[in-house]
């Protein structure tokens, strides 16, 4: 259940209804749905938070500005390519078992990654695309067909993940001495 910003049910009596029709006007459809998805845990009551709703707006963004970042190159980027695995990995289980909310962080994580690189492939683009269809159908869609492919995402088959991709050759160990962290080791 969504509550109102104060934590009470939605109600009209107490004044606290959002209504979806001004925020889709506002932020549009694809905003709405993804802040749906990223409130919480699916089945807990969450409260109602138009500053996250904001951020959800503005992830929408970063996904629509990622297009210029789109250089030659064909697959994935091999810098990149341990995260996207790991991604479509993580985006499909929790699809799935209706973790929406880790779904959305998972892609949020990815394309900030893609933002912190000067350059993604056409594939990098379009695999972010593919795997935020369906929690964003309509930019996704729209992006995906000014990117030139002709198949909708919709029909697009689900991409998959090497397991063996998604494991780091380095993995940091943090070294804490009498509960106090120390170091950081790469191994």
């Amino acid at each position: 259940m969504v509550l109102g910003s104060n934590n009470e049910k939605m109600s009209k009596s107490k004044g606290n209804v959002i209504n979806p029709d001004d925020i889709v006007n506002e932020y549009g459809a694809d905003t709405l749905r993804l802040y749906e998805m990223f409130m919480g845990d699916y089945t807990q009551d969450a409260p109602w938070s138009t500053d996250s709703l904001r951020g959800c707006k503005r992830f929408i963004d970063k996904v629509i500005r990622l297009k210029d970042k789109i250089g030659d190159g064909d697959g994935y980027s091999k810098k990149l390519e341990p995260l996207i695995h790991k991604t479509i990995k993580k985006v499909q289980t929790d699809l799935t078992t209706m973790a929406y909310n880790t779904a959305v962080s998972a892609l949020m994580i990815l394309a900030n990654s893609f933002d912190a690189e000067d350059k993604i492939t056409k594939e990098d683009y379009h695999l972010l695309l593919t795997l935020l269809n369906p929690i964003a159908p309509h930019i996704t869609e729209e992006l995906n067909e000014k990117l030139g492919f002709t198949q909708t995402l919709a029909e697009t088959p689900w991409p998959t993940f090497d397991e063996e991709k998604t494991k780091e050759d380095v993995i940091n160990l943090p070294i804490q001495v009498n509960g106090k962290l120390r170091a950081n080791i790469d191994i």
